[in-house]
């Protein structure tokens, strides 16, 4: 698959107010803001249209679009972040999304479901159960997929924040895992780049039609993917590492 155009909004001036669990202190809004742009021209890069939103001051969050919604082929689902803090980015998302998708689904009470928890291997869906996405958001998001004969499956977890908080897809059958995700029954099947436990960080990496986006920083990370046979792109994410954010959590690509 390939992907066309990407959904990023810009960090908003109360980021330092994000949620996080991060022992690395308070980000800086500059530097974040130049990370952005980075980040942004990395997409273009990778050779997508890139909409970029104006920064919402209400909700610290709002920079990491990817929890929001689901972008499939078939239909767009908007999402129900599992943090209260978090449900209404939702909206101003959904007014974007619909100038380019016909079906738009959602994600109902008392369901839960972050676009973090949702990875997609070519055709399938795995769905992450962990602390924002909850076993009704994800029966509600299995029973929509199925309506267009979408196949997925539940992944159990305990450690990680988000699915994609340790496990990537870059094609070509390579998973990049970290942490609890290397022995995991359901990904056995995958050619693995394992990443320990010191660079855990930089598996939540990006492919883009045959680049790969990774966390500056993590050499072992980025040289095992050059070795599989990628192209890699390293960006410096530090200011939004200290809000528990990746590469993946701040673009909506479809």
């Amino acid at each position: 698959m390939s992907f066309q155009r990407a959904i990023v909004r810009l960090p908003c001036k109360n980021i330092s107010k994000a949620l996080s669990s991060s022992d690395q202190g308070k980000p800086n809004y500059s530097k974040a803001l130049d990370q952005h742009r980075q980040y942004v021209e990395a997409l273009r890069q990778c050779g997508l249209e890139v909409i970029v939103l104006e920064a919402d001051d209400h909700y610290p969050d709002s920079t990491f679009v990817e929890d929001t919604a689901l972008l499939t082929p078939y239909c767009a689902v908007m999402t129900r972040p599992g943090a209260l803090s978090r449900q209404g980015e939702v909206s101003a998302i959904e007014q974007i999304v619909e100038r380019y998708f016909q079906k738009i689904e959602h994600i109902q009470s008392p369901g839960s479901l972050d676009g973090g928890d949702i990875l997609k291997v070519e055709d399938h869906y795995y769905i992450g159960l962990s602390r924002r996405t909850n076993p009704e958001g994800a029966h509600q998001i299995i029973s929509i997929l199925k309506r267009y004969d979408l196949p997925c499956s539940t992944v159990h977890f305990r450690e990680m924040l988000h699915l994609k908080s340790g496990v990537a897809y870059l094609e070509k059958g390579y998973l990049v895992t970290a942490g609890e995700f290397i022995e995991h029954p359901q990904f056995q099947e995958f050619k693995q780049i394992k990443i320990g436990q010191s660079e855990s960080y930089a598996a939540n990496c990006l492919w883009l039609n045959g680049k790969v986006l990774v966390a500056a920083g993590y050499p072992r990370v980025s040289e095992a993917i050059r070795k599989a046979g990628f192209e890699v792109i390293e960006l410096n994410m530090s200011e939004f590492r200290k809000i528990d954010g990746g590469l993946s959590c701040l673009s909506l690509r479809f």
